[in-house]
């Protein structure tokens, strides 16, 4: 066999593999057929938020007051209840602070199972603690 024979050779055998090559990858990216005609569109987040149609400035003004005057009877009906607004600042921030020592609580669990080689969720039957906690 000749250097030009085994250089054809050798580029058709090449050709033959991109060309398998090709066919399988288009084989695996191929969507199956399906009944839906659009299989192969765009993905589109099912968290989209509808458009609301397009109010004219007035309009807008007028829904913004009667939303402003639905909150201020809200806050008249708490208020009569004996709510105030300072206890709920307070609340808010023995929230906040709640959560921050939770969460430190539930890191320090993480790294603590880590260290024992166990799950968090071990570790609350250790140490007696529900699940919800």
């Amino acid at each position: 066999m000749s250097t030009e024979q085994s250089v054809d050779s050798a580029n058709s055998a090449t050709a033959s593999v991109e060309n398998d090559l090709k066919q399988e990858a288009s084989k695996r990216s191929r969507t199956p057929l399906s009944k839906f005609r659009k299989v192969n569109s765009h993905f589109k987040s099912p968290l989209q938020v509808a458009e609301s149609p397009k109010l004219s400035a007035e309009e807008e003004v007028a829904e913004l007051q009667r939303k402003k005057s639905q909150l201020d009877s809200e806050i008249a009906q708490l208020e009569e209840q004996g709510y105030r607004v300072e206890e709920l600042d307070q609340h808010i921030d023995k929230l906040h602070e709640y959560n921050d020592i939770k969460d430190i609580g539930q890191t320090l669990l993480g790294r603590i199972a880590a260290l024992r080689g166990t799950t968090t969720r071990e570790l609350y039957a250790h140490f007696g603690l529900e699940l919800d906690d």
